[in-house]
């Protein structure tokens, strides 16, 4: 009875030594944790955004705590990250345009002209991008209070797209009712 008792104390101690373990899909790699505003995230979930048969790029949803109702997790206060791992090469103008198309299916026309001039902005920096090689990183993070802030393989990008609801919007492109890719939706949902 002592041995197990030791062989448990053992092997609990030993698994809070060791790292966060990591999340790897299509050989994307996705920590359990990040740090964003000083603030501690956990993953969500993690997915692959597919189109027609090819897989175009990974993401993770990162959140304060975790949530699966996606209205809920569009809404959690505090800081937020969503990371997408390219899987294919695509220019900047092919990312921004897919990312505006995915927001106009999913805003209304008031929210539309709401954001349309800081649609241009994200649409102007990702244009800046030029051709973006497979396996390369790019984390949109909210700073509460600052907006919204574009990594591409950890360096910034432009400066941050000012609004806290600018941000649940962008969220909107993966979580909203018409999302890019519903697979995606409940992958980062953790579903």
């Amino acid at each position: 009875m002592k041995s197990i008792a030791r062989a448990l104390i053992l092997s609990t101690a030993l698994a809070a030594a060791l790292p966060a373990m990591a999340l790897e899909i299509k050989g994307a790699k996705f920590g359990d944790t990040a740090q964003v505003a000083n603030q501690p995230l956990q993953l969500n979930g993690a997915g692959v955004r597919v189109k027609i048969i090819v897989d175009v790029y990974a993401a993770g949803l990162y959140l304060s705590k975790k949530e699966k109702n996606a209205a809920a997790a569009i809404a959690q206060p505090g800081a937020k990250s969503v990371q997408i791992v390219l899987l294919r090469e695509l220019t900047g103008e092919d990312f921004a345009d897919a990312m505006i198309k995915g927001f106009k299916k999913n805003a209304s026309d008031a929210e539309l002209a709401k954001y349309q001039g800081r649609l241009d902005e994200l649409k102007n920096l990702m244009m800046t991008f030029g051709s973006v090689k497979k396996g390369t990183t790019i984390n949109m993070n909210l700073i509460p209070g600052a907006g919204m802030r574009v990594l591409v393989d950890g360096a910034q990008k432009g400066r941050d797209i000012a609004g806290d609801d600018f941000y649940a919007a962008i969220l909107k492109i993966w979580l909203g009712n018409d999302p890019v890719d519903s697979d995606l939706k409940h992958a980062l949902l953790g579903n």
